[in-house]
């Protein structure tokens, strides 16, 4: 029912207080020149974006920026999303999509959202979808012939890879249907597999196995998308893709992993670190005699090398998850907290720890923490990660 007029028959006007002229005067007097206590407008709160790991610098044989966190310059318009490559990032700002580079930056009017990769970068619009050759998408020259176009229906958008009927790849053949009965409301790409959210919160995943990334136990290949049936009954609302990992989180904020956990990305232990770490000590000239109750405790570790079904990750002091993101072989999540949290691969200082050591344990980035600093959103490149924070 909607608001109409007042009632007058339930608040009638009783009559008006009658004040002598002096209090008359003050109240005028006062009243008029009482200055206004409202508060002024608020300024928006500020987002950055930070970066940590390799740079387009180092890839293009440059001298890299070094281990610090590092400032994504944004201009006045601020920066919106980020979608990052190994050698360019593509980002959004109130201006539109812009690609960066070594030293190039360039325009790209008239997109919306962006899928790169080394040998294509997949943009979207409004009516369509086009690849063009990495080269010439870093260089700004759309007005090349794209290696491929797709018309789009206008009808809502669902964030890309997805596309109507199918979703869209960043190399040939650059689209493939889904299944008719598949609802998809998000999907990712890893090297070889792929993963979607369904509509009630089941996973689906498909394409290459042998590293146990899809999570049906084994480590064959599905050609098509497949249920993962140790998640059903447990509603998820996020998953993410490594090269061969993969991560969901679910509504109540936990979080599976499964996969290759090879430099430690699953946060499971990791033989290959533990060798690797006793050969940067002989290295270093720092080996010293461990105990025999020691030796015989790291022998006995059950090493964890591939993690064919979920398994559920208890992150330090059960923090619960709001956003998660894998890069090539490293992990990073949010916490609902604001916190920012990485394991894995770190020889490029992907981590943020200010280190190149790899982890096979879930650390805290204080940076952030010292920093007073709120992590909102984390995306990771290969090699990189990118996280949005909250400045104070």
């Amino acid at each position: 029912m909607g608001l109409g007029p007042p009632d007058d028959t339930k608040a009638a006007p009783g009559p008006r207080p009658s004040f002598c002229p002096s209090v008359r005067q003050y109240l005028r007097r006062h009243l008029r020149s009482r200055p206004s206590r409202c508060r002024p407008a608020m300024a928006a709160p500020a987002r950055a974006w930070l970066v940590f790991g390799f740079s387009p610098e180092e890839a293009a044989g440059e001298p890299g920026p070094g281990l610090a966190p590092r400032r994504l310059e944004a201009g006045p318009e601020g920066i919106l999303r980020v979608w990052p490559a190994w050698s360019y990032v593509v980002v959004e700002t109130g201006a539109g999509l812009e690609v960066r580079s070594a030293g190039l930056r360039r325009r790209l009017p008239g997109w919306a959202e962006a899928l790169p990769s080394e040998t294509h970068l997949v943009l979207r619009g409004p009516a369509e979808a086009r690849a063009w050759r990495r080269e010439a998408a870093v260089a700004g020259a759309l007005q090349d012939e794209p290696a491929w176009s797709r018309a789009l229906p206008p009808e809502p958008r669902q964030p890309l890879p997805l596309l109507p009927g199918g979703f869209a790849t960043p190399r040939p053949p650059f689209f493939t249907a889904l299944p008719a009965g598949l609802r998809a409301r998000r999907l990712v790409l890893g090297t070889e597999h792929a993963l979607a959210l369904g509509a009630a919160g089941e996973v689906f995943t498909w394409g290459g196995g042998r590293h146990g990334q899809l999570g049906h136990g084994m480590l064959e290949s599905e050609p098509q998308p497949r249920l993962v049936e140790a998640l059903a009954g447990v509603p998820m609302w996020a998953v993410a893709a490594g090269g061969w990992h993969s991560a969901s989180v679910s509504e109540a904020g936990d979080l599976y992993m499964w996969g290759w956990n090879e430099s430690g990305q699953l946060a499971l232990p990791s033989k290959a670190l533990v060798e690797e770490r006793a050969q940067d000590d002989v290295c270093t000239g720092n080996a010293k005699l461990v105990p025999c109750q020691e030796q015989s405790a790291a022998k006995d570790t059950p090493f964890i090398s591939i993690q064919a079904f979920p398994a559920l990750l208890d992150l330090p002091q059960d923090l619960e998850v709001s956003g998660v993101s894998c890069g090539s072989r490293h992990t990073a999540v949010v916490t609902r907290g604001g916190e920012l949290y990485t394991w894995g691969w770190g020889k490029y200082g992907q981590l943020g720890h200010g280190d190149i050591a790899s982890s096979d344990q879930a650390r805290r980035v204080e940076h952030l923490v010292a920093e007073g600093l709120r992590a909102e959103e984390v995306v990771c490149g290969p090699w990189t990660t990118y996280v949005r924070v909250l400045e104070p």
